[in-house]
């Protein structure tokens, strides 16, 4: 693996102006095409498995052209105190509203009056008018939505409230200015790192056009693969952050091996040869966890597992070639004045301890005492996990200062907390089967209204809707789900967005255990193969579960319920987005074995190259720990630029991935991971002996490329016989 990299990283450097121009055309080509694509339209929401899934299914085929997977909009109108919505001024205003937005555009299938409908409240305070869209939310023109926010506003006229909700008024999340806060934070690290501009811009420049051509490829197929709205924003995300990280330790290995005197195409080589091997297992760990999404057998989070997994393979890629190639364009302004004052005062001011020396010294000295505070500092912010609530979304989490989120308190006001939730049941079945599922249901507790039949045109199917008692993501309309199930046969069917969210809730929770053992299985093989330890993947998958529950405690006391919550923009409260623990386990893995793999690298190459264990801890930090921090403060600037979107989802996704990073980067991996080899000892780095002849050596250490042949991997000699052992 170092041979290898070693010759294609002098290759690279050689060749820079090539390797260079074929980057920034592979860039320009992705900018065409996402130029010259279709539109991309929502990403179709699918549950395979589910009896959700199931009733939908059945109505695309039993109500043909109903556009069940069309927008859908609700005007909601509150009269003035004194009032009510049937006095002649106010149904006349309502009823202009309702022509005025049946001509509004040819996008509406079909516009309700709320009078004939009976969507007036008892107290004739409330009303709403329903749209209904022949398109998705995301395929509604902007002039679609401009007349529907016109025909509310036009209607606000005598006193009367008017507000929307409904999916038909959402967009394409915004690119806010959190997100270049993060990059301007990232740049900052990393000129305080290196001190120098051109070094500190490669990175920056590198992970840009990395992410450049990742989201504008994902942008050019969106259309075709059906790609969904935030699989672009995560893509960047992680792309962004592991561009600049790859980047990182790449530039500041061959900044090191310049201050050892090489020259600068060997140099390059070898950079790319020692730390371009561990890019190359970190981009693999993180790849592993995002690929792996797969299992969960959710369309929607596959794609998006694949398309971040791609940024990433892009990520290392670039890393491997074409930073290297910059490294020959940069010369000696790679290098900022210190190291080289630093080389031209001797090795002996070179070797003078650093912090990283000095925290390893520490933690080495008192090593049980690092371990107990970094475990249980983790394991109390942990413990807001175990009131974990999940589920999806909806207008009711929105902030009181959005139209839908006041709509949504409008007509749980009027209509009660579960109209905002409605179950549509779907019955394969005739007139009699369908009355006496209304019967059946309209006996179950928590039910405030069941609506006749609503039958197909063959008569072989009909509709009901059920309005629940509590609001949608409660547990007691979880139970009434559950309850019609139960009371029905195996053809009356239970869907609508309540439902779903129950299911995939649900299907979340199944999914998570055999998740995790895919993941932390494959990667704990992979690390095996690195390290050629049992002991230092087991430790680094145990760090990995402490880092990750503790972020969910920390969302789950910010985002429902509610600490800090104003610090962070979160005006409302409620139950965790339901991808969040299985999406952070699958990111955070791959992003925590990352530092794992950067940081423990240097020990283990200290450690075949017959330093102590204390020694090679040490050594470890003095190398690694000021480009790891480096890369976990660029990381956590990064996610936490996503804090600032309006999409709840973002939000909440940014927020856990930059507390995970502070938690797995600053304690797990810089402080017990440490503290757990100090008391280990020799036993880390121990592999049986049978274990160690079915293992192939990577060499990752760049062993051969000490031994100055680079011809191919070499035994590493006598420290690596003792390791392997029976």
């Amino acid at each position: 693996m170092a041979t290898f990299l070693y010759k294609l990283g002098r290759s690279a450097f050689r060749r820079r102006r090539l390797v260079a121009l074929l980057w920034v055309a592979l860039l320009a080509l992705a900018g065409v095409g996402a130029a010259t694509a279709p539109a991309a339209t929502s990403s179709s929401f699918s549950i395979p498995g589910t009896e959700a899934q199931r009733a939908f299914d059945l109505l695309e085929e039993r109500f043909p052209g109903g556009s069940a997977d069309g927008a859908t909009a609700r005007v909601v109108f509150e009269a003035p105190a004194g009032q009510t919505m049937k006095t002649p001024a106010n149904k006349a205003k309502v009823e202009e509203t309702v022509a005025a937005l049946k001509a509004s555009s040819d996008q509406v299938a079909r516009v309700t009056d709320p009078y004939t409908a009976q969507a007036v409240s008892q107290d004739g305070r409330i009303a709403y008018v329903s749209v209904a869209y022949k398109v998705s939310g995301m395929e509604l023109t902007e002039e679609t939505r401009d007349a529907l926010k016109e025909a509310g506003h036009s209607a606000q006229g005598q006193g009367l409230t008017v507000e929307i909700g409904g999916d038909a008024l959402q967009s394409m999340p915004e690119t806010g200015a959190g997100e270049i806060v993060g990059v301007v934070i990232a740049g900052i690290v990393l000129v305080i790192t290196f001190g120098s501009l051109v070094a500190a811009g490669l990175p920056l420049l590198t992970a840009i056009i990395g992410v450049g051509i990742g989201v504008s490829t994902i942008t050019a197929l969106a259309n075709v693969l059906d790609l969904g709205s935030t699989t672009s924003t995560l893509a960047m995300m992680i792309g962004l952050a592991v561009g600049i990280d790859y980047a990182l330790f790449i530039v500041s290995r061959y900044r090191a091996e310049l201050a050892e005197g090489r020259e600068k195409e060997e140099a390059a080589g070898r950079a790319v040869g020692t730390a371009g091997s561990a890019v190359v297992f970190a981009g693999l760990t993180v790849v592993i966890a995002l690929v792996g999404l797969a299992v969960v057998n959710i369309p929607m989070l596959t794609k998006m597992g694949f398309a971040a997994a791609g940024t990433v393979v892009i990520a290392v890629l670039i890393a491997l070639t074409l930073i290297p190639a910059l490294l020959g364009f940069a010369g000696d302004k790679v290098v900022g004045r210190r190291q080289r004052k630093g080389a031209a005062a001797g090795p002996e001011k070179q070797d003078k301890p650093n912090g990283g020396t000095r925290w390893a010294r520490f933690v080495i000295r008192r090593p049980v005492f690092v371990l107990l505070v970094g475990v249980l500092g983790l394991g109390a912010i942990a413990v807001p996990a175990a009131s974990l609530e999940m589920g999806l979304p909806d207008d009711g989490v929105k902030p009181v200062s959005a139209t839908e989120r006041r709509a949504y308190d409008l007509l749980s006001e009027g209509f009660g907390p579960g109209f905002n939730g409605p179950l549509l049941v779907v019955v394969d079945g005739g007139k009699a089967t369908a009355d006496k599922t209304v019967d059946t249901i309209k006996g179950l507790e928590g039910v405030v209204a069941v609506t006749p039949p609503t039958p197909n045109k063959a008569g072989d199917a009909a509709m009901i809707t059920v309005i629940p008692k509590d609001r949608p993501s409660s547990v007691d309309t979880e139970g009434l789900v559950h309850d019609i199930r139960g009371a029905t046969g195996d053809d009356v069917l239970v869907t609508g967005a309540t439902a779903m969210n129950i299911d995939f809730s649900q299907k979340m929770n199944d999914a998570l255990l055999p998740y995790l053992a895919l993941v932390v299985g494959l990667a704990f093989l992979l690390l095996m193969v690195v390290f050629r330890s049992v002991l230092v993947p087991l430790k680094a998958a145990l760090g990995f579960l402490l880092s990750v529950v503790a972020a969910l405690g920390a969302v789950v006391a910010v985002f429902q319920w509610g600490w800090l919550g104003s610090l962070f923009g979160v005006e409302q409260t409620g139950p965790i987005m339901s991808m969040m623990p299985i999406f952070m386990v699958g990111v955070v893995f791959g992003l925590a074995m990352d530092y794992e793999v950067f940081l423990v690298t240097r020990m283990r190459e200290a450690y075949v190259h017959g330093a102590r264990p204390g020694e090679a801890i040490v050594t470890g930090f003095k190398h690694s720990a000021r480009v790891v921090t480096a890369a976990a403060v660029i990381m956590i600037a990064v996610f936490s630029g996503f804090i600032g979107m309006d999409d709840q989802m973002i939000k909440m996704i940014g927020f856990g991935l930059a507390v995970a990073v502070l938690f797995d980067a600053f304690v797990v991996r810089m402080a017990i991971v440490p503290a757990v080899l100090a008391l280990l000892g020799h036993k880390a780095w121990w592999l049986p002996k049978w274990l160690g002849r079915v293992l192939p050596n990577v060499d990752v250490e760049g062993e051969a490329l000490a031994a100055g042949d680079h011809a191919g991997p070499q035994d590493p000699g006598g420290r690596e016989k003792e390791l392997v052992s029976a």
